[in-house]
């Protein structure tokens, strides 16, 4: 492969992760919102099962459960799982770009 390639694959590669960094932005602002939502239903079902005198060693094994909250928990997860394979993308994207510059490195110092 030519160095002229090589040099095209890492702007390409320069181009994409910019475009990840952009996506990891805002897969980070809806897994805030995703766990912000998620406390609020957690609290809120709290202080609801407190005041019915449920024991509080058994409140955070029903909350999971309640109807209210289980749906958030879900989004938040998804939420956490898009947030950290982007962060996994840039890393792969990053690793890509030292091999190329390391290969155009190399073309140009023979």
């Amino acid at each position: 492969m030519s160095g002229v390639e090589l040099i095209n694959q890492l702007n390409d590669l320069s181009v994409k992760l910019r475009e990840s960094v952009s996506y990891m932005r805002r897969a980070g602002e809806n897994y805030a919102r995703a766990q912000n939502a998620y406390k609020i239903a957690v609290n809120q079902e709290f202080l609801q099962l407190r005041a019915e005198g449920t024991p509080v060693t058994m409140i955070s094994k029903i909350v999971a459960g309640q109807p209210e909250v289980a749906p958030k928990m879900l989004e938040r997860d998804i939420a956490e799982t898009l947030y950290k394979t982007a962060q996994e993308n840039i890393q792969a994207i990053k690793l890509q770009m030292r091999i190329l510059e390391n290969q155009i490195d190399r073309e140009y110092r023979g």
